[in-house]
């Protein structure tokens, strides 16, 4: 199975139900971080393991559509999850908006990103990573940033491609390239950035980030992860870490 695999394990407890199920969750990298902590508070409360294999939407798509036996799936986009709807593959009415996603240049160097995007405009850097606008949506958001700037063409050669949007993170963290355009969830966690210099897009330069999830498999145990997930409980940790959820339903 491509991508990162993090088993959460339950706490057990007075309230834990004497048969703990597995939940197999697919994640787009950008909310990996996210549906952790989520899946750690979860597991706790109830008992129930959360196994979660991260990726980019598209490739995470392409296992489901060869029957990779995944209970949940948190997409990075809306398209994925209405063709799955579409396609009969979902449980029937479970796929609804749990975050909508922001679009950040990020860099470790604190001076690096001004007001102006001076560095940016002028190609003041070696290299720029972007996420892989064919099987990310993040990556898609960049591109049409880049392209409405008058950028995307002069900059193609000096473009790292990540995957999905984790691995993109990964080469501006490491300064392999010395920014990048990465979710603000990977920067910015309780309110305030981690560090480094940063532009948060204005949302009127790409098409909104519209984070979709669908249940596949219908258990009590994975519709009792995704109430969670829409409870007020949940929605606060998304929103700690940046997210949009006033669309959510």
């Amino acid at each position: 199975m491509l991508g990162r695999t993090a088993l959460l394990l339950c706490t057990l407890g007075a309230a834990v139900p004497l048969h703990a199920d597995e939940i197999k969750v697919a994640v787009a990298a950008n909310f990996l971080d996210v549906i952790t902590t989520l899946g750690e508070q979860f597991a706790q409360q109830t008992g129930h393991r959360v196994l979660i294999s991260s990726g980019s939407t598209g490739k995470l798509y392409a296992q489901i559509k060869n029957g990779a036996p995944f209970d949940v799936f948190f997409s990075a986009d809306d398209i994925r999850p209405a063709l799955l709807e579409q396609e009969g593959v979902i449980v029937p009415g479970s796929r609804f908006t749990y975050a909508l996603g922001t679009l950040v240049l990020w860099s470790p160097d604190d001076q690096l990103i001004d007001d102006e995007l001076t560095a940016l405009k002028h190609g003041d850097f070696r290299f720029l990573a972007i996420a892989n606008p064919a099987t990310a949506p993040y990556g898609r958001a960049a591109q049409e940033v880049l392209t409405g700037m008058g950028l995307w063409k002069d900059f193609s050669k000096r473009m790292v491609r990540g995957e999905n949007i984790g691995q993109t993170y990964q080469y501006v963290y490491s300064r392999n390239a010395e920014l990048g355009f990465v979710a603000k969830s990977q920067v910015f966690s309780q309110g305030e950035y981690a560090g480094g210099s940063w532009w948060e897009v204005p949302a009127d330069q790409y098409a909104p980030i519209v984070q979709q999830a669908v249940q596949l498999s219908d258990t009590p145990a994975t519709t009792a992860l995704l109430d969670y997930v829409r409870s007020a409980e949940g929605q606060a940790v998304i929103r700690a870490y940046g997210y949009g959820i006033e669309q959510a339903n």
